[in-house]
C-alpha cells in the first residue's frame, strides 16, 4: 500500500488501521474502519479512497469508482491520497486516469519534484511519449539533474521507434534527440554510462556508425564498464556494419590471444578473413595495417593461429578450454564450403572429434559441441568413429548379463556421450526391431545400474543416469512408429513414470509424458504434469500450446477451462507488467532495454498462442454455459464479442511456440526443417481463422435473433435485420473460403518428427507420422465445419421467411424444411463416425481409439450450433404461427404450413439423434468401467521387470480413467441440451 511512514501527521495514525486491513486481506474490515472514521472525518480524502480500494477488491466496481471520482475531482495534492488513487486506478486497470491526478497536482505544485516524475511515470504506462518528453523538460528545469533531462531525449527515442512514418522517425524526433545528447557533450555534462549508451543508440537508429565508433572510441566511451567487453562489442558491431573487415579481424585477433574460448569472436575472426579474402585484400607496406593492430588474411596463417591456440591448450595443466578445438573443427567446415584443400593441414575431422571427446566427453556440453560437426564425417565412417569412442570409455568388467559398466559419473557421462551420438548418427535408427528391443535392455541396464550415484540427490536433482532413460523411451517410440505395436507406446509411459519417480524435478520426462498423454487422448494426467513443470512468465507463450492444443478436444471441459485460464492470465498481466520494467528501466537509466520491453510486449500481443487461447477459451464457454445458464445473447454481451470486429493481428501474427523443447538426438533426415515449421504455422493459422469466424457467426445469430424485424420496423434497412443478416452473410462467405484452403491444405500428407509440432491427429496406427497440425484435420474429415456452416446458413434463410411470411413461402418453407432433414442427417453421419470403442482389450492388449473421442466432442460442439439454430428457428417462427392462427380463425382454414410441421419433425430428429448420443456415451462408459486392466497380462522377462509393470499398469489406469472423466462431462453437456432442446417445441 502508500508509504504511510513517511507521512508525519495525526492522519496517517487514524489511517494505519485501514491500510493494515486492506495488506492483511480483510477488506470488510477495512471498509467498516474507513466509514467509522469518515463519520468524524468527513474531508479525509485518503479514506474514502482506501475505502473504494475495499469496495474494488469486494468486487463492487461501480461503487468503487464513483467513490474515487468524488476525491479525484478534488485534485487532492497529499501523498497519501494520491498514492491510494493510483493503486486504485492499476487495479481497475485504469492507468489513464493517473496521469490526469498528477497532472492536476504538478500545476497545484509546479516545484514538486516528486509529483513531475510520478506524473512522466504514469505517462509512461499509458505510452505517452510525446507528454513524456514534455514532462521530463519540465521535471530538468524543475530540477536540473540529468537523469532527468535524459528521460526526455529517451521519450524522443520511443517516439521515434514507434512512429507509423519512418521518415518523421529519421528526419525529426531521431535528430532531435542528437542534438539534445550533443549539447549536453559540448557542455561536458555527460556523467552516467547510461547517457552513453543512450547517444550511442540514438546514433546507431540514425545509421550514423561512423560517429558511433568515434564516440565508443573517444573519451565517452571510457564509461562503459558495467559489461564485460562493452566496448570491444560495440565496436565490432559497428565494424561489421559497415564492413571494416580488416578492422573486424585484427580486434577479433587481439580479443582471442586474451581469451581464445569467445566463440563469438572466433566467427567474426572467421567471417572478416574470408571476405578479406573475397575482396583480395593486402596491408599496406608500411605503418599498421589498421587501427586495431595486425590483420590476419591468409587460409595460412587462420590454420596457424588456430593450431597454436590448440597446442598453448595442450600445454596446460589446468584443464584446457573447448574454444580452440572447436574453431578446428569450424575452420574445416568453413574450408570445405569453399573447396580450399588447405583443411587437410588441420587434420582428419575423425580424430579431431576423437580428440575432443578424450578432453571433453565427461561433461554433457561434449554432445551438442560434437553433434554440429558429425556432417564433416563420410557414412562409411560412422560405426568406426562410434567404435573408437567405445575404447574411450572405461567400463567395468563384462557382467552375467552382458554389459560393462561404468565405475564413476564421468565414466558414465562419457558413454552417455557415445550413446547419444550414436543415435544422432543414426546408428540406432538402423536397426531391425530385434536389434532395437537389444538397445533398449542395454539402456535399462545402464540406467538402473546408474541410479546408485545419485542416492544422495535431493528430489530437486536430477539423477546423473536419467538420460539413459530418456533415451528407451525415444527407441520405444521409434518402435510404435515403425510397427504400429501400441504395447510400445505403453512400455514407453511405464519406462517414463519409473523416470520420474527417482527423478521428479525432470522437465523431460514431464513434457514427454504430457505429449503422449495428449496423443492417447487423455487430458486428465496432462493437466498437473503441466502444473508441475512450473513455467515462468514466457515459457506460458511458448511451451504453453503442448497443454491447449489438446483441453478442448479432448472433452475435459473443467480442466480445458482451467488451462486456458492459467495462460490467459500471464498474457492479461503481460500489458500492466510491462510497463513496470519500462518505469524501472527510466529510474535505473536502462535506456537500451527500454525497446527491448516494448517489443517483448508486442511480440505477446500478436502471438498465436495468446489468439488460439482467447478464441477456443470463449467458444468452450459457449458450449458448456449458453442456453444452459443463461441465453446465448447474454453470454455473447458478457464477452464483449462484436462479430464485425475481428481483433485479431492477422498480418502480424507470431508464432512463438517453441517447437525443439522436447530433447531430440535424430539425425539430420529426420530433424525438424523449416518446411515443418511453416506447414505447421499455415495450419494452425487456418484452423484459428475457421474458429474465430465460428465465435463471431455464433455472435452473431446471438444478436440477429433479437433485431427489429423488418415487417414491423421501418428502420431495419439501417441498423435493424438487414445490416446483421449482412453481417451473417459476409462471415459465412469468408468460413466457406477458409474451409477450402483448409481441405487443401490436410491433402498434403507430409511427414513429420513424433516430437515435432502437435499432431492434427490422435494416436492411431495410420498417423504415427502425422501432418503437423491443429484439429484441423478430425474436424474436416468429421464432417463438423460443414455441418455447422450448413446449420448456420439455415438461419440466413429463415430470416428471409420471416420478411416474406408464410403465406406467399411455399418454395421457401419446402427448402427450410430440407434443410432440417439436411442437418439431421449430416449429424447422424457426424455421430456414425464416433462409433467404436475408445479403448479395448484385444488379444491380451490393450488398444485406443482417441480419435474417437476428439470425433466425440465435434459432434456436441455440432449439436450445441446446430440447437442454436433450432432456437432461433422457433423465434421467427412463433410469431408467424401466431399471426397465422389469428388471420385463420376468421377463414376457418385448418390446414398447417410446411415450415412448422417441418420444424415439430425436426426437433424430434434432433431429440432422437441426441439420445442416441447418449446411449452411445453411456455404452462407452459402461464398456470402461467393466474393462478390468488388473487383468491384464503383462509381459514380465527381457522386455519388463515387475517393477516396470507396475508403472506401465499406472499409466494404463491413468489414461482408462481420463476416458472415463471425459465420457462423464460429455454426456453431463449432452443431457443439458437434450433439456433445452424440448423447450423448442411449440
Amino acid at each position: 500500500m502508500a508509504a504511510r511512514g513517511h507521512v508525519q501527521d495525526p492522519n496517517d495514525r487514524r489511517l494505519r488501521p485501514i491500510y493494515d486491513y486492506l495488506d492483511n486481506g480483510n477488506n470488510k474490515m477495512a471498509i467498516q474502519q474507513a466509514d467509522k472514521l469518515l463519520k468524524k472525518h468527513k474531508d479525509l480524502h485518503c479514506a474514502k479512497v482506501l475505502k473504494a480500494i475495499g469496495l474494488q477488491r469486494t468486487g463492487k466496481q461501480d461503487e468503487a469508482f464513483s467513490l474515487a471520482q468524488e476525491v479525484a475531482t478534488l485534485e487532492p495534492t497529499d501523498d497519501n491520497s494520491l498514492q491510494a488513487l493510483t493503486i486504485l486506478y492499476r487495479e481497475m486497470h485504469r492507468p489513464e486516469l493517473v496521469t490526469k491526478l498528477y497532472e492536476a497536482a504538478v500545476k497545484k505544485v509546479p516545484l514538486s519534484e516528486e509529483y513531475h516524475s510520478h506524473l512522466f511515470m504514469a505517462y509512461a504506462r499509458v505510452g505517452e511519449y510525446k507528454k513524456m518528453q514534455q514532462a521530463g523538460m519540465a521535471l530538468y528545469k524543475t530540477v536540473p539533474k540529468n537523469p532527468y533531462y535524459f528521460w526526455s531525449v529517451m521519450s524522443l527515442v520511443m517516439q521515434a521507434i514507434s512512429a507509423q512514418d519512418e521518415k518523421l522517425a529519421q528526419t525529426m524526433f531521431l535528430p532531435l534527440a542528437e542534438r539534445m545528447v550533443e549539447k549536453m557533450v559540448k557542455e561536458e555534462k555527460i556523467e552516467a554510462e547510461a547517457e552513453v549508451q543512450l547517444y550511442f543508440m540514438i546514433l546507431e537508429r540514425l545509421g550514423k556508425c561512423v560517429e558511433a565508433l568515434d564516440v565508443v572510441r573517444g573519451p565517452l566511451g571510457e564509461k562503459l564498464t558495467s559489461e564485460l567487453r562493452s566496448r570491444e562489442n560495440k565496436c565490432m558491431m559497428m565494424y561489421q556494419r559497415l564492413q571494416l573487415w580488416p578492422e573486424c579481424n585484427a580486434l577479433s585477433y587481439k580479443l582471442l590471444l586474451k581469451n581464445p574460448d569467445d566463440w563469438q569472436f572466433y566467427l567474426s575472426y572467421f567471417d572478416s578473413l574470408f571476405h578479406l579474402m573475397d575482396k583480395s585484400w593486402s596491408p599496406p607496406n608500411e605503418g599498421k595495417h589498421c587501427v586495431e593492430g595486425p590483420v590476419q588474411t591468409t587460409v595460412a596463417e587462420a590454420v596457424k593461429f588456430v593450431v597454436d591456440r590448440m597446442e598453448e591448450e595442450d600445454k596446460k595443466e589446468s584443464r584446457p578450454l573447448r574454444g580452440p578445438y572447436m574453431a578446428c573443427l569450424e575452420l574445416i567446415h568453413r574450408l570445405r564450403q569453399r573447396g580450399c584443400p588447405d583443411e587437410q593441414e588441420l587434420g582428419d575431422p575423425l580424430e579431431l572429434m576423437l580428440q575432443f571427446f578424450g578432453k571433453f566427453g565427461d561433461k554433457p556440453c561434449c554432445i551438442t559441441d560434437l553433434k554440429i560437426y558429425l556432417h564433416l564425417l563420410p557414412p562409411e565412417q560412422h560405426t568406426q568413429f562410434k567404435n573408437r569412442l567405445g575404447e574411450l570409455v572405461p567400463l567395468g568388467e563384462v557382467g552375467e548379463d552382458g554389459f560393462g559398466f561404468p565405475g564413476d559419473t564421468k565414466a558414465l557421462q562419457r558413454h552417455l556421450c557415445v550413446c547419444q551420438l550414436s543415435r544422432v548418427l543414426g546408428l540406432q535408427h538402423a536397426l531391425d526391431t530385434e536389434g532395437k528391443l537389444c538397445l533398449i535392455t542395454e539402456l535399462k541396464a545402464h540406467y538402473h545400474y546408474g541410479l546408485q550415484f545419485g542416492k544422495s540427490c535431493l528430489k530437486t536433482e536430477l539423477q546423473f543416469s536419467d538420460t539413459y532413460c530418456l533415451m528407451v523411451a525415444h527407441v520405444y517410440i521409434d518402435l510404435w512408429t515403425e510397427t504400429g505395436d501400441e504395447n510400445m507406446l505403453w512400455q514407453c509411459l511405464g519406462v517414463l513414470e519409473e523416470g520420474l519417480s527417482f527423478s521428479p524435478s525432470n522437465a523431460q520426462f514431464k513434457l514427454l509424458l504430457l505429449l503422449l498423454f495428449c496423443r492417447l487422448g487423455a487430458f486428465q494426467p496432462v493437466v498437473d504434469l503441466y502444473s508441475s513443470l512450473d513455467a515462468k512468465h514466457v515459457q506460458h507463450d511458448t511451451i504453453g500450446y503442448l497443454l491447449t492444443r489438446y483441453a478442448g478436444s479432448l472433452g475435459q471441459f473443467a480442466a480445458a477451462s482451467q488451462s486456458y485460464n492459467f495462460s490467459l492470465r500471464f498474457f492479461h498481466s503481460n500489458q500492466k507488467d510491462t510497463s513496470e520494467y519500462i518505469i524501472q528501466a527510466y529510474k535505473y537509466g536502462a535506456f537500451e532495454k527500454i525497446p527491448e520491453f516494448i517489443a517483448f510486449r508486442t511480440r505477446l500481443n500478436q502471438s498465436l498462442h495468446f489468439a488460439q487461447v482467447r478464441t477456443e477459451r470463449m467458444l468452450l464457454d459457449l458450449y458448456t454455459e449458453a442456453d444452459i445458464t443463461s441465453s446465448l445473447e447474454e453470454s455473447v454481451k458478457a464477452m464483449g464479442l462484436c462479430p464485425e470486429e475481428d481483433d485479431i493481428p492477422w498480418d502480424n501474427m507470431r508464432d512463438n511456440r517453441d517447437l525443439t523443447v522436447l530433447f531430440s538426438w535424430d539425425p539430420k533426415d529426420r530433424e525438424l526443417t523449416e518446411e515443418h515449421r511453416r506447414l505447421s504455422l499455415q495450419e494452425e493459422l487456418v484452423w484459428l481463422k475457421v474458429r474465430s469466424l465460428t465465435l463471431r457467426l455464433l455472435a452473431s445469430l446471438a444478436l440477429l435473433g433479437h433485431a427489429p424485424s423488418s415487417r414491423n420496423s421501418d428502420k431495419a434497412n439501417e441498423n435493424g435485420v438487414s445490416a446483421k443478416s449482412s453481417t451473417l452473410q459476409t462471415l459465412l462467405s469468408q468460413l466457406d473460403l477458409t474451409l477450402q484452403t483448409a481441405a487443401q491444405i490436410t491433402e498434403k500428407q507430409t511427414q513429420c518428427s513424433f516430437l515435432g509440432p502437435p499432431s492434427s491427429r490422435l494416436a492411431t496406427p495410420s498417423s504415427r507420422l502425422a501432418t503437423p497440425s491443429s484439429r484441423l484435420a478430425t474436424a474436416l474429415s468429421s464432417g463438423s465445419c460443414h455441418c455447422q456452416a450448413s446449420a448456420l446458413r439455415l438461419s440466413l434463410t429463415l430470416q428471409e421467411l420471416e420478411t416474406t411470411g408464410l403465406d406467399d413461402s411455399s418454395e421457401l418453407q419446402t427448402q427450410i424444411c430440407n434443410s432440417f432433414k439436411s442437418l439431421t442427417g449430416q449429424l447422424q453421419e457426424l455421430l456414425s463416425r464416433c462409433k467404436g470403442e475408445v479403448l479395448e482389450m484385444k488379444d491380451s492388449r490393450l488398444m485406443t481409439q482417441p480419435s474417437l473421442l476428439e470425433t466425440l466432442v465435434f459432434f456436441v460442439e455440432t449439436v450445441c450450433v446446430v440447437l442454436w439454430v433450432a432456437s432461433y428457428s422457433a423465434s421467427v417462427l412463433r410469431p408467424l404461427k401466431s399471426s397465422l392462427q389469428k388471420k385463420r380463425k376468421k377463414k376457418k382454414d385448418s390446414s398447417t404450413p410446411v415450415v412448422l410441421s417441418g420444424f415439430q419433425e425436426w426437433t424430434g430428429s434432433l431429440q432422437g439423434v441426441v439420445t442416441q448420443a447418449l446411449d452411445h456415451v453411456k455404452g462407452q462408459e459402461a464398456s470402461l468401467t467393466a474393462l478390468k486392466l488388473a487383468a491384464l497380462t503383462l509381459v514380465v522377462g527381457q522386455a519388463q521387470t515387475q517393477e516396470e509393470c507396475g508403472f506401465t499398469r499406472a499409466a494404463m489406469d491413468k489414461v482408462q480413467n481420463s476416458y472415463l472423466g471425459s465420457l462423464q462431462e460429455l454426456g453431463d453437456l449432452l443431457r443439458k441440451r437434450a433439456d433445452s432442446l424440448k423447450s423448442l417445441k411449440f
